[in-house]
This record gives C-alpha cells, structure tokens and sequence, in this order.
C-alpha cells in the first residue's frame, strides 16, 4: 500500500479537510461565525443541558484541555451560559442561551446540506453503507484516539472504556 491516493489515512484526511471546507463555505455565506466543533458542542448542549466541560469534551470526543477555550468563544459569543453546578464547586454546567438555541436553529439545516455535500457523489445505498462502514471503523478505534468519545451516566448513556 505504498500508492498515497489509495492509503485509507490519507483519503480520510482529505474527506476532513473537504467537510471543514464545506462547513466553512455555508456558514460563510450564511455569515454565521461557527466552527464545526463549536456546532458539535451546541448540538450536544441541545440535547443535555447542564452537562460538564469535562462531560461535553467526552461526548463530542474533544481534547478535555482544549474544550475550554471552545466554551469560552461560545459563552463570548452569547451562546452558552456556563455557571458553577449546585451540586460540585469545582464543576462548570453548560446550557444554551435562547441566542444559542436561534443560531443553532440556523444553522443545522446547512450542515444537513454539507452532510449531502459529502456523501453526494454516492447512491442513497452507497450512503448508507459508508456511513456504517465509517461508524463501525471509527468504533473499533475509538480508543486509539487522543480524545476517544465518550457517553455520560449522567446524559443518559452508558460509558464506553
């Protein structure tokens, strides 16, 4: 497997650098100032209000170092309210603004037309099982990654270790 063009690495750091340069092109034009990690974060919050930073870093499979500075340009842009949880001083707990929820309102749509984007050159067959095909390779890897998804008690699913 010497030939670059057919090295699975390679092809699949091309399909991210095409994806983060699909969701560029349509929040751009859309002029709404949102990276896709921003995005991932404001869809996971949607779905668990008053989760940890540590919790969203985990769900979203993101560097629990750097997640900070993702929340900080969230809460600075309006998006997310993060305050000290009742129920540990040391733990921040994350929810959207109503600024948030309008945002996010707008822009899934356009990341439902960069997922098509992506997968257009494909049959809806084809689509389907690529995107399994992804899910079960990304799966087995999971924890070869410096950042490895993970799924919180307290969002209602299990841990993965």
């Amino acid at each position: 497997m010497s030939d670059l063009e057919t090295m699975p690495g390679h092809l699949i750091r091309r399909l991210q650098q095409i994806s983060v340069a699909l969701f560029t092109h349509r929040m751009g034009e859309a002029e709404i100032d949102l990276t896709p990690v921003q995005f991932a974060a404001l869809v996971t919050l949607r779905q668990h209000p008053g989760i940890d930073q540590q919790t969203l870093a985990g769900m979203i499979a993101y560097d629990r170092v750097t997640i900070g500075g993702v929340v900080d340009r969230l809460v600075l842009k309006g998006l997310v309210l993060r305050e000290t949880s009742p129920a540990d001083r040391r733990a921040r707990v994350l929810a959207l603004t109503d600024q948030g929820q309008d945002l996010l309102g707008e822009a899934a749509p356009l990341v439902e037309r960069v997922q098509e984007d992506i997968l257009g050159a494909l049959s809806a067959p084809e689509q389907a099982t690529f995107v399994a095909l992804l899910s079960r390779v990304t799966a087995s890897g999971n924890e070869l990654s410096r950042a490895p998804l993970r799924r919180s008690k307290a969002a209602g699913y299990v841990v993965n270790s």
